[in-house]
């Protein structure tokens, strides 16, 4: 068994708190996705889990075995943890098998083991050719292959397909995702790309300044947030102030469904805090509030039509599949078809100001 457990990890760089009490467990050979912004403490918790970085309270066990903790600080090397970083790190000198043989001991670098992973991460019939003749994808296999070598009981990616260009990322995550999977590997990838998190993990965990604000599955995360940041940052969203009212809410919208968020309640007349996906927004019908058309973006597979509400200083985005037959400056009328999520309005650390 390779799970993963991050026990209360505090860590800081130069005497400034950059984790605070983060926890979370992946289970043996589940694929993670650890989500923030810039600034959130991800590439501080990776080289914490990598061994780069001591924390300074907490504990980091993987396969049973404690690697940090009080008093423990395994070195890199001996954690068997393999790392594919955000550019690969290919060696130029060497070819394709060399640059997988070498995260294998020297003794076996000539073994059955590099044919094996060269056929694994569908590189067979590339391993003569240098780094500087592989596409970004080609590369990117070949640092994974270089990472499973030694049978590691963790892989983590470092943001490995930020570089790529759009029209090879979808490409590269799928086969990275795929032998993954096909090796049960335990894997953790920090990336700050929702739709990279929500497509490739079993469980997404989102840090904001160092902290937890959310676990739990792509689904989960997505339709459930536990706060409006968290809705925000994952997948966007529309925000709106409201008012409770037995099961609906008053709001720019008008009178709409909407139901409590996980941990949430209100009575009678308290104010709320309203998230409404974009695409949960539908234009036009009898029932719609009026607004105006400000812009229309449109991208093939769906638009997106900007709209100014009477009553908000700042417009809102509905998301339309295949398009939408409007144009700027026109009055539509948009209504939500499911409920809103509602948030109650006190202070806490999930629910403050948006942080990004």
């Amino acid at each position: 068994m390779s799970e993963l457990q991050v026990r209360k990890i505090v860590a800081a760089y130069d005497g400034s708190p950059v984790l605070h009490g983060v926890s979370f467990v992946v289970p043996s050979g589940a694929f993670a996705a650890v989500l923030g912004p810039s600034g959130s403490g991800k590439s501080t918790l990776l080289r914490v889990i990598a061994g780069l970085h001591r924390p300074l309270e907490g504990a980091i066990v993987a396969a049973g075995r404690v690697l940090a903790g009080p008093r423990v600080d395994v070195p890199p090397q001996r954690r068997r943890i393999g790392l594919v970083p955000q550019d690969a790190a290919l060696f130029p000198h060497l070819d394709v098998r060399a640059n997988i043989a070498y995260g294998l001991p020297r003794r076996e670098r000539d073994s059955a083991r590099v044919s094996e992973l060269l056929d694994l991460v569908g590189l067979r019939g590339l391993e003569h050719r240098m780094p500087g003749e592989l596409s970004g994808g080609q590369r990117h296999r070949v640092a994974l292959g270089r990472a499973l070598a030694p049978e590691p009981n963790l892989v983590l990616l470092d943001e490995p397909f930020s570089a790529l260009d759009a029209s090879l990322r979808g490409e590269v995550r799928a086969q990275v995702s795929q032998v993954l999977r096909s090796t049960r590997t335990t894997a953790v990838l920090v990336t700050h790309d929702q739709d990279e998190a929500l497509s490739m993990a079993d469980r997404v965990i989102v840090l904001a300044d160092g902290r937890l604000e959310q676990d739990g599955s792509p689904s989960e995360v997505y339709s459930q947030p536990r706060s409006p940041w968290v809705a925000r940052f994952v997948g966007g969203a529309v925000t709106l102030h409201g008012t409770w009212r037995d099961g609906v809410a008053e709001c720019a919208l008008g009178t709409i469904a909407a139901r409590m968020a996980v941990g949430h309640s209100a009575r009678n007349g308290d104010a709320v805090e309203l998230v409404v996906r974009p695409e949960h927004l539908e234009l036009g019908g009898p029932h719609g509030t009026p607004a105006l058309v400000r812009r229309v973006q449109y991208f093939g597979h769906d638009a997106v039509v900007t709209l100014d509400l009477p009553g908000l200083e700042a417009p809102i985005d509905a998301r339309v599949i295949g398009g939408a037959d409007v144009r700027p400056d026109a009055e539509v009328a948009v209504r939500p078809r499911q409920p809103a999520l509602a948030f109650s309005r006190s202070p806490g650390p999930a629910s403050e100001a948006p942080r990004d």
